[in-house]
């Protein structure tokens, strides 16, 4: 029974992830939903009976993972312009954040002042699981989407060490050690975890550096590290694995001599896996009873959360900051809270009931009040919020075009006044000189480097066309930025030498990119045509000059692409499937009229 029962949770979380993909809202609400409707709604899954003692370990574990796999994604790099607004925004700014919030809870429902503090500490955290693909959604501006990732991910334990300072606070309240002990705890969670966290990223970064592990044995290895520094961090001193884990994590991000890219794939799905059951099981807890008898004094300590605690916290850590109020407004809108304030709050409910705290059966059904309220509301609004303030990033309509030859260049110079973003990019200054005169956007270098990685601008780009006359260079382009765009948006003009290849002396499938032209012309024969006078033209397409219309009065004419009236660009990868609708403008090579 206990095997169909995490299956139907298994069904459940890609159903709840599926819907997320289709509407493009946050997973977490359908999740949440689910577990609700799961557990107390139809009484399908009851938690704690599942899975009985193992659940809260397997909670804790779960977050660590997912902790790790957020840090692993903290490039100094990409946040070194706002290093302060985040630093001042975990620290400043989650002061005030905890300060409003436990002023409020004790003025809505009065349950103590220890208590109010505590569920203060428990709701600062935000959390990687619900700002990233919140993110996704909005697309803000880079500069703020990292600004957001970032808290989201240090703010996580920062949120657990407050919490454990306050129930050891609670735990030894009236003893003249009561200040004492919380002092002494918060000592002991900053030097275990931090030592602990330093020294097992070193080790772990030592380890994959000299090849100490085979290549298909790294992604255990980790998983194994991150298990076991979480767990020796938390028994040597409680709840200081969190902290661990993230320094683990964000010095491993940060080294230069060991690659990464695997093990972050592999985490990513695995988080993937974690925060899907996670939310689902911890919903199911709940009882609609404990969360309806509060009455309506939850929407407004909700109100009170996104209006005041979030704005001030913001206002407080970017003075002085390069951001505008635009940024501003912005980053004080969005704030969710996610699977560590829902996991901590469960676990310190119960341990405060068991200390003689009855008041603590309300930390559960407000926490996830918090939790419902924010990503509900933020998922909904957070997008038309971002637009109306101007701080969306481009959409990704634009090419980046590796290659800045004259192939490349024509390219880019008719999509370019089709109001398409272009970006040129070859380690040939000569070319690229070429392409800055032509008043196009250019990148000077490999865009297969780290140094591309780091400084290459791709704010608008979301597809790539390899041009370059080396069809090795074109395949590997490919296979790069298969990761960034997806498969379906990498694309290569063939070489000569390619186009009567066999499949045999071919690169894989998965390297080569879709194949401009359906592989009917190639570069060098382009690069001809353009040198012969042959250039690009854009023809509007209508219900009475239709595609098949242009092909009968213009049989010379080669079709390349076609443009939507929204500014999508669709290549001509293959002859039968391309058919451009009445609106578009259909780009194609011809011959000069002379």
């Amino acid at each position: 029974m206990t095997a169909l029962l995490l299956s139907v949770v298994a069904a459940i979380a890609l159903g709840c992830q599926w819907l997320a993909w289709r509407i493009r809202l946050p997973a977490i609400l359908f999740l949440l939903l689910a577990g609700l409707l799961a557990g107390p709604g139809l009484g399908l899954i009851d938690p704690d009976q599942l899975l009985g003692e193992l659940l809260f370990p397997l909670v804790s574990l779960s977050v660590a993972i997912i902790l790790f796999e957020g840090s692993l994604t903290l490039d100094l790099k990409e946040i070194r312009q706002q290093q302060r607004v985040v630093l001042k925004l975990v620290s400043i700014g989650a002061l005030v954040t905890w300060a409003v919030i436990a002023v409020s809870c004790q003025w809505l429902f009065e349950p103590g002042w220890a208590l109010s503090i505590l569920f203060g500490a428990l709701t600062v955290v935000t959390g990687p699981t619900v700002i990233a693909p919140m993110l996704k959604a909005i697309r803000p501006k880079s500069e703020l989407g990292n600004i957001l990732r970032w808290e989201g991910i240090v703010i996580d334990p920062v949120g657990a060490l407050l919490v454990v300072v306050v129930y050891e606070f609670i735990v030894a309240h009236g003893q003249s050690s009561g200040i004492g002990n919380s002092l002494l705890a918060f000592v002991e969670i900053i030097a275990v975890g931090t030592v602990l966290g330093l020294l097992a990223g070193w080790l772990l970064g030592k380890v994959l550096a000299r090849q100490w592990l085979p290549e298909y044995l790294q992604n255990l290895g980790t998983l194994a590290s991150v298990m076991l520094v979480f767990s020796a961090s938390n028994t040597l001193v409680h709840e200081s694995g969190l902290l661990a884990v993230t320094l683990m994590g964000a010095w491993l991000a940060n080294r230069r001599d060991i690659h990464i890219a695997e093990i972050l794939n592999f985490k990513e799905e695995l988080s993937l896996v974690l925060i899907s059951g996670l939310f689902i099981l911890l919903a199911a807890r709940l009882n609609p009873e404990d969360i309806l008898s509060l009455g309506w004094a939850p929407l407004a300590l909700l109100a009170l959360v996104q209006f005041v605690a979030r704005p001030l916290s913001v206002w407080v850590s970017t003075l002085g900051s390069s951001l505008s109020i635009k940024d501003k407004l912005f980053l004080g809108w969005v704030a969710p809270r996610g699977i560590v304030a829902a996991a901590v709050s469960a676990l310190f409910a119960i341990k405060l009931e068991q200390a003689g705290e009855p008041a603590a059966r309300l930390l559960v059904p407000l926490t996830f009040c918090i939790i419902f309220g924010t990503v509900i509301f933020q998922s909904l609004s957070a997008r038309v919020w971002a637009r109306w303030l101007g701080v969306v990033e481009p959409a990704r309509n634009g090419f980046l075009i590796l290659g800045a030859n004259k192939v490349g260049q024509a390219i880019a110079e008719i999509l370019q006044k089709q109001q398409v973003p272009v970006l040129l990019a070859d380690s040939n200054y000569e070319l690229i000189q070429r392409a800055r005169l032509a008043g196009l956007r250019t990148f000077f270098g490999n865009p297969l480097s780290d140094y591309a990685a780091n400084r290459m601008d791709l704010s608008g780009i979301g597809k790539l066309l390899a041009v370059s006359p080396d069809q090795s260079i074109n395949a590997l382009a490919c296979s790069h930025f298969r990761e960034e765009f997806g498969e379906q948006k990498v694309f290569l003009l063939p070489t000569e030498a390619e186009k009567y290849l066999s499949e045999k002396h071919r690169a894989g499938a998965p390297l080569r990119g879709h194949a401009l032209l359906a592989e009917e012309l190639s570069w060098s024969e382009l690069a001809y045509y353009l040198s012969c006078g042959y250039e690009f033209k854009s023809t509007r397409l209508s219900e009475e000059y239709s595609y098949s219309t242009f092909r009968e009065t213009q049989p010379t004419a080669i079709p390349m692409m076609s443009i939507s009236e929204r500014g999508q660009v669709i290549l001509r990868i293959s002859a039968e499937d391309f058919n451009p609708a009445p609106g578009c403008r259909l780009i194609s090579l011809s011959k000069p009229e002379s």
